[in-house]
């Protein structure tokens, strides 16, 4: 099992990596005011990607947070350690 995670991981990069390389050429990002940025598509690609994916994990942050305060005030009424994972 771990061989076929490896091949797809494997097979994943290599698509990546084609992608990248086939798209190098330069393009022009415009901002407000009459800023912009130049830059390889790829790169900017990779830029709004993580720009998301940040996005994302604060998105969900205080989500977390609040359940984990739930957990934790539940396991104290149930009488359970904080520690334990499973009852």
């Amino acid at each position: 099992m771990r061989a076929v995670g490896w091949v797809l991981k494997a097979l994943l990069f290599a698509a990546l990596l084609g992608f990248a390389i086939k798209n190098t050429a330069p393009v022009t990002v415009r901002y407000y005011f009459g800023a912009a940025w130049q830059a390889p598509l790829v790169v900017v690609l990779l830029v709004i990607f993580a720009v998301g994916a940040a996005a994302g994990i604060l998105a969900t942050t205080g989500y977390i947070l609040r359940q984990r305060r739930e957990i934790t005030r539940l396991r104290r009424q149930a009488g359970l350690p904080a520690g334990d994972e499973h009852p």
